[in-house]
C-alpha cells in the first residue's frame, strides 16, 4: 500500500431513502443501515480481523494480507504477512511503520497521521457514518463480494482532490466487510475483512513498538 498522507474528514448524510429496489424487495433505508452499523461498532471495545489489501493504479496491482487489531481509543496494529512482512502500529498517540530487516523505523504523531489505514479507526466508534460520508447512498451498480450484503457509497469531505468516493460493503449483521477508496488519480485501494472477532482480550502492549537492536527511529512522514 502507498502510505502517502491523505486526510480523513467526512461529510454529512443527505438522502433519507435511496435506490430503486427490485420488484417485491423491501426498500433500502440507508440511514437505518448506517445507524445500525454505528450501533454495532460503538459497542465494541476491541476487534481482530484478517485483512486483504488490494491496490490498483499506474498499470499495476498489489495484493497484501495479514491481521488487524483495533482497541479503543485509537489503537490499531496491522501485521502484514504476505507477500512481505511489514508492521504498522499506533498506540493512539504515536504511530510507527517498520519493515523487518531494515535499519530504520518511521515514527509520527498519531495526530499528524493522515494515512489510508486511519479510516478503519472509526470501526470502533470514532465517528458516525451519517456524519462522515456526503451523499451516502445505495451503490446498486456495484455487486457485493458476498451475496446478501449491502453496498453503500459516499464522498468524504476534504478529500475531493484525492478520493472520488468511498464504497462500503455491509453484512446483514451490520459489519463492514469491505472498504474501497477510489482515488482521483485512477487508483483504487481496497480492504477486505474476514474472521472478525469482537471484544476479545487484547493487551495494550500489542500497540507499542519496540525497535529491534540497531534499528534507528526516524521521525516524520511514513511515506514509502
Amino acid at each position: 500500500m502507498i502510505l502517502s498522507s491523505r486526510p480523513w474528514i467526512f461529510g454529512t448524510l443527505v438522502f433519507l431513502l435511496v435506490g430503486s429496489p427490485a420488484r417485491g424487495a423491501p426498500p433500502v433505508n440507508v440511514p437505518t443501515i448506517a445507524q445500525a452499523v454505528d450501533s454495532h461498532y460503538n459497542h465494541l471495545r476491541t476487534m481482530q480481523a484478517d485483512f486483504v489489501e488490494i491496490y490498483t493504479g499506474a498499470g499495476s496491482e498489489r495484493t497484501e494480507s495479514g491481521t488487524l487489531w483495533l482497541k479503543k481509543p485509537g489503537k490499531m496494529r496491522w501485521d502484514y504477512r504476505s507477500p512481505r512482512e511489514k508492521l504498522f502500529v499506533s498506540d493512539g498517540k504515536q504511530s510507527w511503520f517498520y519493515i523487518p530487516g531494515e535499519q530504520q523505523a518511521r515514527k509520527i504523531s498519531a495526530r499528524q497521521l493522515e494515512d489510508l489505514r486511519s479510516p478503519v479507526a472509526f470501526l470502533l466508534g470514532k465517528s458516525r457514518l451519517e456524519k462522515e460520508l456526503k451523499g451516502l447512498s445505495l451503490a446498486a451498480d456495484i455487486s457485493p463480494v458476498t451475496v446478501g450484503d449491502t453496498v453503500l457509497r459516499g464522498v468524504p469531505i476534504g478529500m475531493a482532490d484525492r478520493v472520488g468516493q468511498v464504497v462500503l460493503e455491509i453484512t446483514p449483521g451490520r459489519e463492514i466487510s469491505r472498504i474501497l477508496l477510489d482515488g482521483t488519480d485512477g487508483s483504487v485501494t481496497e480492504y477486505r475483512f474476514s474472521n472478525q472477532r469482537e471484544n476479545i482480550p487484547v493487551s495494550d502492549r500489542q500497540f507499542h513498538f519496540v525497535p529491534p537492536p540497531g534499528v534507528e527511529i526516524v521521525e516524520g512522514d511514513l511515506a514509502q
